[in-house]
Formats: structure tokens, sequence, C-alpha cells
């Protein structure tokens, strides 16, 4: 049974590294004593190791000890015998393009299925829906596919923004940018603002944290959804 924690950040204004999610990451891995952390979606300017690292001190203040995939040198049998995963964020192209690349995109899907306990953030999150094509990043590489893991049966757009009506700013708004998605695509799209993720559980998912988020269909007005809306009936 599905198990699972889709964070639209890890980092709030003002906080440290998964400060505001650890509470909620407390019980959602009460049965871990380690989780394996893939970091292949690394932000610029710093190495899988230097990624990792900042995760081991976050999860070090609720007693949780911290592998990085990039220390295995089987990267499938890491995700097969993992009992917490967490995928991180960065850019979500170099991060499908590696999971592909690492054969374990099946092996990940497989495991969150049967009921180990996953969270996602950024583009770990991007990649829990059935493709990575509503995502905010720059695409530096080229994944073999857009195809992610459809751990639920829609998109997601993480770091959501609603337009700024002050700016003069003329370019494109996310809900434009997703309103071009719906015009060749007919996958819901959720806009997950910051400080707002879903629980997953097995069939269950449920809106939460301290904002709402935005849904966006084709050929519909978008529609705001309260913190504790059931979204299982989004299809």
């Amino acid at each position: 049974m599905k198990n699972m924690i889709i964070a639209s950040t890890s980092t709030l204004a003002h906080q440290s590294y998964l400060e505001y999610l650890l509470p909620t990451l407390t019980k959602h891995f009460k049965d871990c004593s380690n989780i394996l952390f893939i970091s292949y979606a690394r932000p610029g300017g710093i190495t899988h190791e230097e990624y990792t690292a900042i995760v081991r001190l976050a999860f070090a203040k609720i007693n949780i000890t911290v592998k990085g995939i990039e220390e295995f040198e089987n990267p499938v049998q890491a995700v097969q015998e993992a009992s917490g995963i967490f995928t991180g964020g960065g850019n979500t192209f170099v991060l499908v393009s590696q999971l592909y690349k690492n054969n374990i995109v099946q092996p990940l899907a497989d495991a969150i299925r049967k009921g180990t306990p996953y969270l996602g953030t950024s583009a770990g999150s991007n990649i829990c829906g059935l493709s990575m094509q509503t995502t905010n990043d720059m695409p530096i590489v080229y994944p073999p596919s857009f195809k992610t893991l459809g751990m639920i049966p829609f998109n997601l757009n993480p770091h959501y923004l609603d337009p700024d009506t002050t700016s003069t700013h003329m370019g494109e708004t996310r809900e434009t940018r997703i309103k071009e998605f719906h015009a060749y695509n007919s996958v819901p799209v959720l806009g997950l603002r910051e400080g707002s993720w879903l629980e997953v559980i097995g069939d269950k998912i449920t809106l939460k944290g301290n904002l709402t988020a935005r849904l966006f269909g084709q050929n519909q007005l978008p529609k705001e959804l309260e913190t504790e809306t059931d979204l299982s009936y989004i299809k």
C-alpha cells in the first residue's frame, strides 16, 4: 500500500532544510532507522556527496540515518532493499535521465507500491505524477522519456506561484504555462504552493499544509482546494 509524502519544496523562507516537514517525517518514517536518499536531481554547483550531507544533517534531527544512492554499487538493489526512500529536488530533467540510466524507474515504482515510505520534494515530487511535463525546470539534458512513476493520477507543478498583479513583468505566468500544457494534454495538473504537500495512503490522496492548492483541468476553470481536501476523485 502506497505511503507517500509529496511536497512542493524542501525549504521554506527563513527555515533550515526540511524544517517545516520534520514533525510529519517523524511519523512518516517512524519504522525506519535509516533511509535511502536519491540525489540524482542535485542542484548545480554541489556534488552528490555534498547533497547527501545536507540531507543527512536534517534527518539526524529526528534520529534517522541517511545513505546516498551514490554510495551503492547497485542502485537497483539499493532501492529494492531500502526501508525508506527520499528523492530530493534539483533539476527534473537530470533526475529522470538518471533514473532511466540506472534502470530504477520501475524498481522505484514497485518499492512505493509495496509500501516503502517515500518522500519527494520538488523534482522528487514531479516524478510521482503521470509525466514530468509540467515541471518548471530547464531542459538541460534529454531524458529517454517524459513518463514518470504514475503514483498519482495527475501531474504536479511544485513551487506554484500566483500571478503578481503589481508586477510589470509581461512574461508567462505558471497558469499560462499550464494552459499551454492543456492545449495538447488532458491530464489534470495540481499547482502545489510552497509549504503544501500531498499525503498518499493507498489510493487516498489528501492535501496537507497551511496553504491551498490550485487544480487545473483541460477546458475547465481553475479550482482552489483547501488543506485537508481529499483529492482521490481527480482522474
